[in-house]
């Protein structure tokens, strides 16, 4: 019997894995949704504190919350495009400097290596690279119509919930369990999207009055990418340091405006990442750095770039679900990386 049953839990492991991967394009959308909604239902809180507001019916305070969210993100995209349109025309100055610096390496170590590498970054295309990180970043909310879709029913039948709910559990006693245990699992993961999208929009906002400061181009483009990227910890935060470090070195061909970018902005993310988001978030994000990787590679090869933007929060709120549960309680203690849990 336990034999048969690890074989039906893998068989069932495979056909989740297939199904990601076949049903990415129907998922990731719905993923994203999610999110967006959680946020949504934070803006509600904060807006039902405010004493006027307070008395709006239900569905204009959804409303209001859903329209301010997408005013942001509207209006991020609208300020991201003329940033690439920016970088886009500075192109030319990019590859010119690439000669500028590799001469002076050379004049300095006097190295043939540097003349291969010369010849190679002569080669790159840095308008196709700037557009496939572009495409990467974008390609989160490539499914626009979708998103919407989805996020519209999902605020349509949310007043729904807890009739069907109620359905489900006739037994008084059943219901009020389940209830609470749902109420937990929102409040925890409505927490965490909430604080690591403040954390990451401080991070990137920092980041972008030094970025504008040194006279990066295109200062909000690389801030936005801080902010998309600190959902990654630690491998994130790295990643978003180096590439306006790299274009910060090709746009003024010298390697100071670069090594300023590393120390300024790697500051940034290690008062963000190592004071204010632990102080602020206490154990929510609580996932082994091991972890951190292993999902990474995973959801890289399933969903690409966009799944390893999104691997963190989903594991992190895989976790949290765990933890509230007897049965999958020790896989997420496995997953954490003190081995304790929120209680």
């Amino acid at each position: 019997m336990d034999t048969t049953k690890k074989i039906y839990i893998f068989l069932v492991a495979i056909t989740v894995v297939v199904v990601l991967i076949i049903a990415q394009s129907i998922i990731i959308p719905f993923i994203i949704a999610i999110f967006f909604w959680f946020l949504i239902r934070v803006i509600k809180k904060i807006l039902s504190k405010v004493k006027f507001i307070s008395r709006w019916p239900i569905w204009l305070l959804t409303t209001t919350s859903a329209v301010l969210l997408l005013s942001f993100l509207v209006l991020a995209a609208n300020l991201i495009s003329s940033n690439i349109q920016e970088l886009s025309s500075t192109l030319p100055v990019y590859e010119a400097n690439i000669t500028k610096i590799t001469d002076s390496i050379n004049q300095h170590f006097n190295i043939d290596i540097f003349l291969m590498m010369t010849d190679y970054a002569k080669d790159m295309n840095f308008g196709g690279l700037l557009s496939s990180l572009f495409s990467a970043i974008t390609g989160i909310f490539g499914s626009t119509f979708t998103v919407l879709l989805y996020l519209f029913f999902m605020l349509l039948e949310e007043h729904l919930f807890p009739h069907k709910l109620k359905a489900m559990y006739p037994d008084k006693r059943r219901y009020k369990h389940i209830n609470a245990l749902i109420n937990k699992i929102d409040h925890s993961i409505g927490n965490y999207i909430a604080l690591k999208t403040i954390t990451s929009l401080s991070t990137g906002f920092l980041s972008y009055f030094a970025l504008l400061f040194i006279g990066i181009d295109a200062p909000f483009f690389w801030a936005f990418l801080i902010f998309i990227l600190n959902f990654i910890p630690t491998i994130g935060s790295l990643i978003a340091t180096v590439f306006p470090a790299i274009f910060a070195i090709l746009q003024f061909g010298e390697i100071t405006q670069g090594l300023l970018v590393l120390v300024i902005v790697g500051f940034i993310q290690m008062i963000v990442g190592n004071f204010i988001e632990p102080k602020l978030m206490g154990n929510t994000l609580n996932i082994s750095p091991l972890v951190v990787l292993l999902t990474l590679a995973v959801w890289g090869v399933m969903w690409g770039v966009t799944g390893m933007l999104l691997s963190v929060p989903i594991t992190v709120i895989l976790i949290i679900i765990m933890s509230e549960f007897p049965e999958t309680r020790p896989i997420a203690v496995l997953l954490s990386q003190r081995g304790e849990l929120n209680k």
